[in-house]
């Protein structure tokens, strides 16, 4: 066996000792495909989850208007949420498909997290590309770099100041980010037996995998190539990859 030919690492458990999460991504669907079922995992251990979408994925669905497709988009998202315990799903308005890396991204995701003072953030991929081979999209880079940037912008009075006058005072209590599905994953989370409850999340797109088509739109078959995956590395049937980027020496 050839050392390209060697398999990948074991994957390493994500740290679960925290009790409050903000998951920060592009889309409605981008939690749904990856991470769905370890947010059900840790709902079910108590923990609180809240989701914010950078956008309401207006841009989405080819067939239909974005005035029509970002509500019921955000309709679908709030469904979505409610299977793995999110409660609470904000929306903060970008424009889809031409999302922006900069200081008014920065500066919204930095308010999402003096206002919900979570442990730890969770996103999606912000590298490049998955592995390699497939491009990422434009949104989840910028979205995925911003909230990783905004952690650390939260924590300083300094930037971002004139939120103070909102009362959103600094908050330095983010142990960590979590992006999910990175190329540069070296961590996992055991779904087992969340892994139905992720299926039925991504479900409750309706639209959205009904305009979608083809492998993307298969609930099941591609949730579940994608598990079983990331269970070999971390010895269980079924897992959630994760980037770990830590906050804390």
């Amino acid at each position: 066996m050839t050392e390209t030919d060697q398999a990948p690492p074991p994957f390493e458990p994500v740290d679960e000792d925290w009790q409050t999460a903000l998951a920060v991504v592009a889309h409605p669907d981008d939690m749904e495909y990856g991470a769905a079922a370890a947010v059900a995992r840790w709902t079910a251990q108590g923990k609180t989850v809240v989701y914010v979408m950078v956008t309401s994925g207006e841009a989405g669905i080819d067939s239909l208007d974005p005035a029509e497709c970002g509500p019921l988009r955000e309709a679908e998202q709030i469904a979505s949420a409610a299977v793995v315990g999110v409660d609470t799903v904000e929306f903060l308005g970008h424009q889809d498909g031409v999302l922006e890396y900069g200081l008014p991204l920065r500066a919204d995701i930095a308010r999402a997290v003096r206002r919900h003072r979570p442990d730890v953030v969770v996103t999606t991929n912000f590298r490049e590309t998955y592995g390699g081979v497939f491009p990422n999209q434009a949104d989840h880079i910028a979205a995925g770099r911003a909230a990783l940037d905004a952690v650390r912008d939260a924590g300083n009075r300094w930037v971002f100041h004139e939120q103070l006058k909102d009362g959103l005072e600094p908050w330095n209590g983010v142990r960590m980010v979590l992006a999910a599905g990175s190329p540069e994953a070296r961590h996992a989370v055991d779904t087992s037996d969340h892994f139905a409850l992720g299926v039925a999340s991504l479900k409750e797109h309706k639209a959205y995998l009904a305009g979608l088509g083809g492998e993307m739109a298969d609930a099941d078959e591609f949730l579940e190539s994608f598990a079983r995956m990331a269970g070999s590395r971390l010895g269980v049937r079924y897992a959630s990859s994760f980037e770990v980027i830590s906050l804390r020496g």
